[in-house]
């Protein structure tokens, strides 16, 4: 059986533990090398055809608070070639997904899977090494592709007969490459004459003549996918083309991406399951372990795929993924009377610059959970602020003496230390059982603990940034946009949790999100912030999740339905028979 080790080098701390792998490992006792020291980088190396797989280096490693090490058995079927691997005891990726001509493909999959990594390679980034040492040749690779689309495919994509263009995951790390305003960016890139097109269809002009370091992360989500799009290729690659989008921007990417990708191959990388519902035609399932190995699965229908994804079980390669599936169930709960209220508002008034919000009138209950929807710059943020006291509305009326803990939109990176510093900072609980099953494990935190602060990705930075608002002790859990960077799993799995909490403590949560699935599964009640984006916002109060999302997807233009099979809130393909027939019926959203 073949089996993988790996060593996080990011949390490996030989100098503190003296190499507890090699000193605990039977056969480095028995007098063989399992467990050796690189010479060069004083890092631990697995020999993982001596090891055994006892597991003794890793229990080890995790109590010690490290768990630096993973050594998995990959499954029995799977005795094929890997695609790359980043050196000895890193992480390996087996297969890829097939580019599909005229058809948009999207993959799915837990993060540290590998479909970043697969992008690189496809587009020509990354040469792949099958697993060894040096690069591959083509001959070696293509042979592994015999008979398939990919071996077309890789033979023009080294003869440099394949044009590609690729948005990256990462687009905060744009400012750092390119300095100058966004349109000298954008002109550099309009090959195909469409570029004036897709800035009005993107609501960009406003920002063409900034410079591209004073933009916000929406802002550079559409600038790097107008540059994408204006490119003249045969491929388009798209790595989470909706992070920090609203839903009216998504609808209008992905409308976009089919309008103007016509007859060219497309591979998308997206955690949001309704963007892919009406972006994509077909699915590639990667799974695995994170940071450890990645599996391509062949491809599905959209609905098939996510479904199998959901479900945990890849019938294809006789795997299950995860020990139970995932269900979705209806929250549309009515707030129940007699309920202790928390917090109200009433004529909430605040003016920024030339923007004005106005809210209504509502209150928060304990025990509940309010979802906020709404497109970008109408207000949720300042909303949020006024509610936590980092500023003061113009007019109207707060009532409620309430500890609040809020999550900023975009979290910060200036504390100095571990994860385990910073949480130790608010909160005495760290150490207990009860902390580590709620909080620290559903988010994977538990593996973060000794990394710096300062080191982490965005998506550990957010999850991070999420379990510091949870661990304070306050009355109303504040969380803006909490969702971003996470995968599907992580979403639902915030979703079950900050649910549990507010039941638990008592307490209540508002929400602030664009990623539909997940508010539907969060929230009891919603608020629906509407207007005219950076001119005005105004919500009326919170109400039923069903009616909310109603109003909301009707402003949108989409609509969904709940998946018979698991239950998801799906979306309809756009100007589909079930679209048209939601649409006249008024129904935006079948619970």
């Amino acid at each position: 059986m073949t089996r993988i080790a790996t060593v996080n080098r990011d949390l490996c701390k030989r100098d503190k533990c003296g190499y507890l792998c090699k000193k605990v490992c039977p056969i480095n006792r028995k007098g063989e090398e399992c467990v050796v020291i690189d010479e060069k980088t004083g890092f631990p190396i697995i020999d993982e055809g001596l090891c055994i797989g006892c597991g003794l280096c890793v229990s080890k490693c995790d109590k010690a608070g490290y768990k630096a090490l993973h050594v998995v058995n990959l499954p029995e079927k799977l005795e094929e070639t890997p695609i790359h691997r980043f050196g000895k005891n890193q992480f390996v990726l087996y297969r890829l997904p097939f580019p599909n001509p005229d058809r948009i493909v999207g993959l799915v999959g837990s993060n540290g899977l590998g479909k970043t990594t697969a992008l690189e390679i496809l587009s020509g980034q990354m040469k792949p090494n099958l697993g060894q040492e040096k690069e591959a040749n083509l001959s070696e690779i293509v042979r592994m592709f015999r008979g398939t689309e990919l071996q077309n495919y890789l033979e023009r994509l080294e003869s440099g007969e394949m044009n590609v263009s690729y948005k990256l995951q990462r687009v905060d790390k744009i400012p750092f490459a390119f300095k100058g305003r966004v349109s000298k960016l954008l002109d550099n890139t309009d090959e195909r004459g469409i570029l004036n097109d897709l800035i009005q269809k993107f609501g960009i002009e406003r920002i063409i003549d900034k410079e591209i370091d004073k933009i916000s992360g929406g802002e550079l989500q559409r600038v790097a996918i107008t540059a994408a799009l204006a490119k003249d290729a045969d491929i388009y690659y798209f790595d989470e083309p909706t992070s920090f989008l609203d839903v009216f921007q998504r609808l209008e990417i992905s409308k976009s991406i089919r309008e103007f990708c016509k007859g060219k191959s497309v591979i998308v990388v997206d955690h949001d399951l309704a963007t892919l519902d009406f972006l994509a035609d077909n699915i590639h399932i990667f799974y695995g372990v994170p940071g450890v190995y990645g599996i391509v699965s062949s491809p599905y229908s959209v609905r098939v795929g996510i479904n199998a994804f959901l479900d945990g079980y890849i019938k294809e390669d006789n795997v299950r993924i995860r020990t139970e599936p995932i269900t979705f169930e209806s929250t549309f709960i009515e707030q129940e009377s007699g309920i202790e209220q928390m917090i109200s508002f009433k004529d909430v008034e605040k003016k920024l610059g030339n923007f004005q919000l106005k809210v209504n009138q509502g209150n928060i209950y304990k025990r509940e959970v309010v979802g906020i929807l709404g497109a970008n710059a109408l207000g949720k943020t300042t909303f949020a602020r006024i509610l936590s006291g980092e500023i003061k509305q113009n007019k109207g009326k707060i009532d409620g003496k309430v500890k609040i803990s809020y999550k900023p939109q975009y979290p910060k990176t200036d504390f100095d230390g571990t994860v385990r510093q910073l949480l130790k900072s608010v909160t005495s609980k760290l150490g207990t059982g009860d902390y580590k099953s709620r909080i620290l494990r559903p988010l994977g935190i538990d593996k973060l603990l000794e990394k710096n602060v300062n080191k982490l990705s965005g998506g550990e930075l957010q999850r991070t940034a999420v379990t510091v608002a949870l661990s304070k002790n306050s009355d109303i859990y504040l969380l803006d946009e909490p969702s971003a960077f996470m995968d599907v799993e992580q979403r639902l799995n915030l979703a079950k949790m900050v649910r549990n909490l507010v039941e638990r403590q008592e307490t209540s949560a508002l929400i602030i999100d664009h990623d539909l699935l997940f508010l539907s599964q969060i929230s009891d009640r919603a608020m629906v912030f509407l207007g005219k984006s950076g001119v005005e916002g105004h919500v009326e109060r919170p109400e039923a999740v069903e009616s909310a999302f109603n109003k909301f997807l009707r402003e949108v233009g989409v609509t969904f339905r709940r998946d018979k099979t698991t239950g998801r809130p799906r979306a309809n393909k756009l100007d589909s028979q079930l679209d048209q027939e939601q649409k006249a019926n008024g129904n935006y959203f079948m619970s």
